[in-house]
């Protein structure tokens, strides 16, 4: 474990060494999914943050997250969360949306950082010194700490919907799509929490009644 800790903290150990102390990570959860909120966060953790256990949260159990998770909250020196429910999604774009909320969530952290690290590609407007990695939520421990806070929101997120919505098992697929899940949407036609300009939702949602209800807040 000593050795994943020392590989998730090289960049932030180098920016350090370069004069940088607040350091942010940024990623996104709910991406690819079918239905419910595009989730970001961003993290600064404080420097000497305990680093066991700490990993890319689509490598964790869900266990595993909410154990992390409940640490970053305890100490971290900043967090910020923002979703885009499916509406903005549909209207806006999935790319689009997903830099304009990781955007959002930077901006909005209590601490300004003095460096921003980002998974996968630039994020592009924001006004601090900044670096995309590739892998970066696997490699990065700031990274890593916002994919695991991004991550157990949405899921706590899709087990609300999952009372609303039943009939999709949003319990256990999160909203993206498994079998059962596109099996479900034939059936039953898209939920008010569906994304519709997804490619096969938006194919059913032409040929079906919705089900009755509002997204409302993740």
């Amino acid at each position: 474990m000593a050795r994943v800790a020392l590989d998730l903290s090289r960049y932030e150990r180098s920016l350090r060494d370069q004069g940088f102390r607040l350091i942010a990570g940024a990623d996104e959860a709910g991406r690819g999914a079918l239905a419910g909120p595009l989730v970001a966060a961003a993290v600064i953790l404080p420097e000497g943050f305990d680093l066991e256990g700490l990993n890319d949260s689509k490598l964790l159990t869900r266990l595993q997250r909410e154990r992390c998770f409940a640490r970053i909250v305890d100490r971290a020196v900043a967090i910020s969360i923002c979703r885009a429910m499916p509406s903005r999604i549909d209207h806006r774009g999935l790319h689009r949306s997903n830099k304009y909320l990781l955007r959002r969530a930077l901006h909005s952290l209590a601490v300004t950082p003095d460096y921003v690290l980002t998974d996968g590609w630039p994020v592009g407007h924001i006004h601090f010194p900044n670096l995309a990695i590739k892998k970066g939520d696997a490699v990065t421990a700031s990274v890593a700490a916002a994919s695991i806070v991004a991550k157990v929101t949405r899921d706590r997120s899709m087990d609300r919907y999952h009372r609303r919505f039943p009939l999709y098992g949003f319990d256990t697929n999160r909203g993206y799509g498994t079998r059962a899940h596109w099996d479900a949407l034939e059936r039953n036609g898209p939920s008010p929490i569906h994304r519709r300009s997804f490619k096969g939702v938006r194919e059913i949602s032409l040929r079906t009644e919705p089900v009755g209800g509002s997204a409302g807040a993740g």
